[in-house]
């Protein structure tokens, strides 16, 4: 397993990226738009961390914004731990094994999303190319949220 970045949603991305950019010196790294999602994700990456994050994809600050408006309470502007894993079904397996609920199933071959016992939300990717659609995962509903 490899760390990959952290997600934060952010209610104004100039004024988010003028502290995070501006004031803390961070890098924008890249930047993608959803216009089905309606979203922006910005990567950015600590001056040191400029190469690896070049090379690996990490490790970044993601910040997400959203633009439909929201008002983020309770921490939801926190919002997830991501890891790289060699195999995502077998990372399930072993998590389901131990009693923890996966919340987004890896239906995909590539995703799913975990919650710590204190609510923190984790995401696993699975390393490289998706893995085949495969069950139990691939007919597997989601279950409360991440």
């Amino acid at each position: 397993m490899r760390y990959l970045h952290t997600m934060v949603r952010v209610a104004d991305l100039d004024s988010a990226l003028d502290f995070y950019c501006s004031k803390l010196g961070l890098l924008e790294v890249r930047r993608m738009e959803s216009e089905k999602g309606r979203f922006t994700l910005v990567y950015l990456a600590a001056p040191a961390d400029l190469p690896r994050a070049g090379q690996e994809a990490a490790p970044l600050v993601e910040l997400t914004y959203n633009w439909d408006p929201e008002t983020y309470s309770g921490g939801r502007n926190f919002g997830h731990l991501a890891f790289e894993v060699e195999n995502i079904y077998e990372t399930c397996k072993k998590l389901m094994d131990g009693g923890v609920l996966i919340n987004r199933p890896p239906r995909d071959g590539h995703m799913a999303f975990v919650r710590s016992p204190d609510g923190i939300s984790i995401e696993f990717l699975q390393k490289g190319e998706s893995l085949a659609p495969a069950e139990p995962w691939a007919s597997m509903p989601n279950t409360g949220s991440w």
